[in-house]
């Protein structure tokens, strides 16, 4: 919950009971928007079905409205968010790992648990593998500690204390009104590739 906490004066208590609330929601709405069917999340990747890329960019924007609201409304102060220092490169390197393990498996780690939970077969031995995959990243992350944590002056340190919108040089405001046309063109290209790349014989099962 953040600065919420702070500025609301809740008990820690009652942070992780809203936290724990939060995240059984969160769950639900994957469930609900069909995140637990490995066909439809895989589908994003065949063109077929881009149900991933019209959910998350619609999160996205209600998120970054949310907090634009709650910070006029004095709930939030958007200066007291942390803006994570980003390791670019762990980022990229971890990114590519992590999209072949999604099409091959047909889940990411938030969706392999949503669907596990409801008892699908091969999302409980993908969250398996999840699980050992974290395991031999933790012996090992001490060999990589470079590029997850990169010193200045190293070849894989990348400045980036900053926001996008600082990075591109305008206003929060305007970088929130970009992303949303960003998201309206992703929609409505979202429904073109569904239309050329449409497969019957999948999407009636899903």
């Amino acid at each position: 919950m953040g600065p919420i906490v702070q500025n609301l004066g809740l008990s820690t208590e009652i942070n992780f009971l809203i936290a724990f609330l939060l995240g059984i929601g969160f769950g639900f709405v994957l469930e609900q928007a069909g995140f637990s069917s490995s066909r439809r999340l895989a589908g994003m990747f065949y063109g077929y079905d881009t149900t991933v890329l019209k959910v998350f960019f619609t999160a996205a924007i209600v998120a970054m409205a949310g907090l634009f609201f709650m910070n006029y409304l004095e709930m939030i102060n958007l200066n007291q968010v942390y803006v994570h220092d980003a390791a670019i490169w762990a980022a990229a390197i971890g990114g590519i790992i992590m999209g072949g393990g999604f099409i091959m498996g047909g889940f990411c780690p938030g969706t392999s648990v949503s669907a596990a939970a409801i008892g699908k077969v091969d999302a409980i031995f993908f969250l398996g593998g999840l699980l050992l995959g974290i395991f031999v990243f933790g012996f090992f992350a001490p060999m990589f500690s470079g590029i997850i944590s990169p010193e200045e002056g190293s070849y894989w340190f990348v400045d980036s204390h900053k926001k996008i919108s600082d990075a591109l040089g305008v206003s929060d405001s305007i970088f929130a009104l970009l992303l949303i046309v960003m998201a309206v063109c992703m929609f409505v290209f979202g429904e073109w590739l569904e239309k050329k790349f449409a497969r019957p014989d999948i999407t009636k099962e899903i």
